[in-house]
């Protein structure tokens, strides 16, 4: 009998089936994250006032949050490299960088958002607030979802365990990199 269980041993496809599975959410959260900024920027090209909303927003901030994400895609890139490697200490410290990154992120984010509500700029003042608030938060909530599972495997990783998942939460770290890449411009720079 093998130790391995058939769910997460077994692949017909020839690719492993924890990254077929990680792919699959990816695709779904494309179909999410596509149709809200496809959404925005049809509403985008319809209102011209909007440029006076975005204009509030600070694109330093969005800038500096940038930075933090391609950096923690860095740190998630090299935790990789080590777990690949068989050091799993290296790879939980890489994953462990990375999570940070994803703190400083959602703490700047609170830190903006709440400067932001502070002077008016509320998911209610105009249809760009909505968007921005809506995707921007969408966004975070991958942040933080995706720092919690990098902890857990970082966790296992310490210990020489499941050192094939360090790559599982790297793919989906990247997506969340890539997600950032396309509002950053749309939210902070498209004014």
């Amino acid at each position: 009998m093998s130790a391995t269980p058939i769910a997460t041993g077994r692949s017909t496809s020839g690719i492993p089936t924890g990254r077929l599975a990680v792919w699959w959410v990816i695709a779904s959260e494309i179909v999410i994250f596509g149709g809200l900024l496809i959404s925005y920027i049809m509403h985008r090209l319809a209102h011209g006032n909007w440029a006076e909303q975005a204009a509030h927003t600070s694109t330093w901030v969005g800038a500096f949050n940038t930075l933090v994400l391609l950096s923690s895609s860095l740190s998630a890139v090299l935790g990789h490299k080590a777990a690949d490697a068989g050091d799993g200490k290296k790879a939980a410290k890489m994953l462990y960088i990375t999570a940070f990154g994803a703190l400083t992120f959602v703490c700047v984010k609170a830190a903006e958002w709440t400067f932001e509500i502070s002077h008016g700029y509320t998911i209610t003042s105009s249809t760009f607030w909505s968007f921005y608030y809506t995707a921007a938060g969408l966004h975070a909530l991958h942040v933080i979802a995706g720092a919690i599972i990098m902890l857990i495997v970082a966790q296992a990783a310490k210990r020489n365990q499941h050192l094939n998942r360090v790559e599982l939460i790297g793919l989906y770290w990247h997506f969340v990199d890539l997600v950032w890449i396309f509002l950053f411009p749309l939210l902070y720079i498209a004014k």
